[in-house]
C-alpha cells in the first residue's frame, strides 16, 4: 500500500505533536472565501496551484501539502507523486472542479485534510476518519510497533494466544493494527465518545477484523467496575490517553481546538487523571506477567514512574522508551506475579 509521508502527512494540518500532542502557538484564523470559481476549464495543477496559495493568504498550514492531498483523493490518488502526469495536465471536468472548490474550502476553515478527505493510513491500513473522533499521530504508530514486537517475541516463544485490552481507541487505529498484524490475536477497544465507538465498529467492519474486536462505549473512571468486569484478564494493556496539561488547551492549532474532540486529549492539571486511572486498574485486568504501554507527554515518565512505585505496588515501571525524535514518549509497566485476588477500591 503506497503510504502517505508520516512528516509531511501529519505535521501539515495542526496534529503534530511536539512535547505535548499537537501544541503549537496560537495563530490569528483570517476569514475563509474561497477563491473565485474559475471562469475558464483548468487542470489539476492549476487547481494545485491556486489553492496552494490561497491557502497561504489565509494562513492555512502547510498550504502546499493541503492542496495536494485533497485533489489527489479526488482525482483517485493518495497522493500527486503517483498520478500519472496525463492526470495533472489534462482539464477537468465541471463537476471535479466543483468538487476541490468544496473540499479545498472546507480545508480553509481549518479542518484537518484527514477529516476533509474523510480517510488517512495508519501503518498498513486506511482507516475512515470523521471529527470529532481524534487523528492518530505518527507517534501512536511507534506505541503499535513496541506492543507488536513483544507479542511477537512471545508468540515465538510459544505463548500464542493473547488478548489486548485499548483504552480510548478513537478512531480503532491501534487495536486494528495489531489485529492486523497479529492474525491469532483478540481485542478489546473502549471509548468514552459514542462517535469514536461507532467510527471504531466502521473500520473494523471494513477491514474484516469485527470478529476478533470487542468494542464497548465505556468511560475507565466512570465505569470502572464494569472495565474490570468485562476486560479481564488481559495480556496487554495499550492507550494513547489524553494527557496534555489543561493549561496547554489554549495553545492548540485551530484544526484541533474546532474540530478534535477536546476530552481525548485534556489530561487535566497534570495531564495524568486518566493515565493514573489505567495504572490502578491494570493490576485488575492484566494476567500475570503482562504489559502496559501508554503514550505520554515527555514530561510524564519521571512523575508517572514516581507515582506508580508510592501507589501501585502490583506494577513494575520496567521502562521509558523514546520516539523517532527523541522525546520521551512511552512508558512500559509489567504486573507482577501474584497468586492472590485483589480486592480495588474504586470508591
Amino acid at each position: 500500500m503506497w503510504r502517505r509521508s508520516l512528516h509531511a502527512g501529519y505535521r501539515c494540518f495542526g496534529c503534530k505533536s511536539v512535547g505535548p500532542k499537537g501544541i503549537f502557538g496560537p495563530r490569528a484564523v483570517r476569514a475563509c472565501s474561497a477563491p473565485a470559481f474559475p471562469a475558464d476549464r483548468i487542470t489539476a495543477r492549476q487547481a494545485v496551484d491556486i489553492w496552494k496559495r490561497h491557502f497561504e493568504e489565509k494562513g492555512v498550514t502547510e498550504p502546499d501539502h493541503s492542496s495536494q492531498y485533497i485533489i489527489a483523493h479526488l482525482l483517485g490518488a493518495k497522493t500527486i507523486e503517483i498520478l500519472e502526469q496525463q492526470k495533472l495536465t489534462e482539464f477537468l471536468s465541471q463537476e471535479k472542479i466543483e468538487q476541490i472548490w468544496t473540499l479545498c474550502t472546507r480545508r480553509l476553515s481549518r479542518m484537518p485534510v484527514q477529516y476533509v478527505i474523510e480517510e488517512w493510513d495508519f501503518r498498513d491500513l486506511t482507516l475512515k476518519m470523521r471529527s470529532p473522533v481524534f487523528i492518530p499521530r505518527p507517534e501512536t504508530e511507534e506505541l503499535v510497533e513496541l506492543v507488536l514486537t513483544d507479542l511477537q517475541m512471545e508468540q515465538v516463544n510459544g505463548d500464542t494466544q493473547h488478548t489486548c485490552l485499548e483504552v480510548g481507541c478513537g478512531s480503532g487505529a491501534i487495536s486494528l493494527s495489531l489485529l492486523y498484524s497479529l492474525p491469532q490475536l483478540v481485542a478489546i477497544a473502549l471509548d468514552q465518545s459514542q462517535d469514536a465507538v461507532d467510527l471504531t465498529r466502521e473500520n473494523a467492519l471494513r477491514l474484516g477484523l469485527q470478529d476478533r474486536l470487542q468494542i464497548h462505549h465505556m468511560d475507565v473512571i466512570k465505569d470502572a467496575e464494569t472495565v474490570l468486569s468485562l476486560c479481564s484478564p488481559v495480556s496487554a494493556l495499550v492507550s494513547n490517553p489524553p494527557y496534555l496539561f489543561s493549561e496547554d488547551m489554549v495553545s492548540l492549532e485551530p484544526e484541533i481546538l474546532r474540530f478534535e474532540d477536546h476530552t481525548a486529549l485534556d489530561g487535566g492539571k497534570d495531564g495524568l487523571k486518566v493515565i493514573k486511572q489505567i495504572l490502578t486498574l491494570a493490576p485488575e485486568i492484566l494476567s500475570n506477567h503482562g504489559r502496559v504501554y501508554l503514550e505520554v507527554d515527555p514530561r510524564h515518565p519521571p512523575l508517572i514512574r514516581q507515582w506508580v512505585e508510592a501507589n501501585v505496588e502490583e506494577l513494575h515501571y520496567m521502562e521509558t522508551r523514546h520516539d523517532i525524535t527523541g522525546r520521551p514518549r512511552f512508558c512500559i509497566f509489567q504486573k507482577k506475579k501474584s497468586n492472590k485476588d485483589h480486592k480495588l477500591d474504586l470508591d
